[in-house]
């Protein structure tokens, strides 16, 4: 992929989070002029060894009235992208297109009560963008987040969702929110155990959230693996939840740019 210079900006590493070995954030500046709806995703560029450069989409994970920009990754074995990325230091640069993309935004509702937020790995980065927001709390009476890993070590950014009511923007909205996160492949206290999918087949998940899901009040977005994306939306489809577009309004909202 070729990008031209004035398509994008270079922006200057502040931060890196290290999460487990395959899975790490990374924080940089902001350009003064680069505007975006929690949700959307921008793409980042590193320049290789060569001096070529590499893209891929990341979702923002920092919220819109951040002063900075936030990335959630994970390693890819040999992976032409993040081994570079995962290589930066503090200090180092990363190019950033001037354009946010994408369609995970609140605006693909019209109505609705309930806002299940259904995440799998780094497919949480969205998430983290809408609910630091106060826009998800003014329209929505709960907001369900659930965020599956493999391992405990891999369920990242605890701190921030723990303490994310605390803040104080949102404490007036503590009562609305329900955290489930998911391990599947070890078994942890407090969290549930399984994929999203069997969860949603067997009921377990509505069970744990205090919620039913019905096309009438609910309305849910999706990001992750593809794989379970399309899983996830099969089940829905079955309890008459639709995908949401443009001609036909509906219940479910999608995000898949891998």
């Amino acid at each position: 992929m070729t990008v031209s210079e004035d398509k994008f900006t270079q922006q200057t590493l502040s931060a890196i989070q290290v999460w487990s070995p395959s899975l790490f954030s990374l924080r940089c500046s902001r350009d003064a002029g680069f505007r975006f709806n929690a949700g959307q995703f921008a793409r980042l560029g590193v320049q290789k060894p060569d001096g070529t450069r590499v893209w891929r989409a990341y979702s923002m994970a920092s919220a819109p009235h951040d002063e900075f920009l936030e990335f959630f990754s994970i390693v890819v074995p040999g992976g032409e992208f993040t081994s570079e990325l995962s290589r930066l230091q503090v200090g180092d640069s990363v190019l950033v297109e001037k354009q946010a993309l994408g369609f995970l935004t609140l605006d693909r509702f019209a109505d609705g009560r309930d806002l299940w937020l259904l995440a799998s790995g780094t497919g949480l980065a969205p998430f983290l963008s809408i609910l630091q927001g106060l826009e998800v709390w003014q329209r929505f009476q709960r907001v369900v987040l659930v965020y599956s890993a493999r391992t405990a070590g891999e369920l990242a950014y605890q701190p921030l969702i723990q303490g994310l009511m605390q803040q104080a923007h949102l404490q007036e909205y503590a009562e609305r929110f329900v955290y489930l996160p998911l391990v599947t492949r070890e078994q942890v206290p407090g969290c549930l155990g399984g994929r999203i999918t069997t969860l949603l087949a067997n009921g377990e998940l509505e069970r744990a959230a205090g919620l039913s899901l019905d096309p009438a009040y609910s309305r849910l977005m999706i990001c992750g693996n593809p794989q379970m994306i399309e899983d996830t939306r099969a089940l829905l489809k079955q309890r008459d939840l639709q995908l949401s577009l443009t001609r036909r309004p509906g219940q479910v909202a999608v995000e898949n740019y891998w």
